[in-house]
């Protein structure tokens, strides 16, 4: 390629698109942290973005050194959200396992009318052996 001199220029290009890529995700992130603050007002919200957009490099600095903290408190508080809504969710996709789950099951239907005793015994017998 005639754009490449050398294989040194090749690889500083490599390095700055990764800079570049790098700080757009800080930029994205460090905007999406400004929005999801629920201790910032509006106008706080407002002057940072502005700050950030208008002056992105000395934006960006000044809000991770005065707001990292937050920042940081914020990703644990979401994640042990979204941690809980898992374990909550697979809270109600998993029933007892083996067979104490299989006769339990089995005697709820024998309970309700569902399965006759002849049924359950055989369920229970069905589970048991496994």
């Amino acid at each position: 390629m005639e754009f490449f001199k050398s294989f040194l220029d090749l690889l500083f290009f490599s390095l700055w698109i990764f800079v570049l890529v790098a700080f757009f995700m800080v930029l994205f992130r460090v905007i999406v942290d400004i929005f999801r603050d629920r201790e910032l007002g509006g106008f706080g919200k407002v002057l940072w973005l502005i700050a950030v957009l208008i002056f992105p490099f000395l934006g960006i600095l000044i809000y991770l050194i005065a707001r990292g903290k937050g920042m940081a408190r914020r990703d644990v508080a979401q994640a042990a959200e979204v941690h809980a809504a898992q374990v909550e969710y697979t809270k109600g996709l998993m029933g007892e396992a083996g067979p104490a789950g299989e006769i339990k099951a089995a005697k709820e239907l024998l309970d309700s009318g569902a399965i006759t005793q002849a049924e359950f015994d055989a369920i229970k017998a069905k589970a048991l052996a496994n």
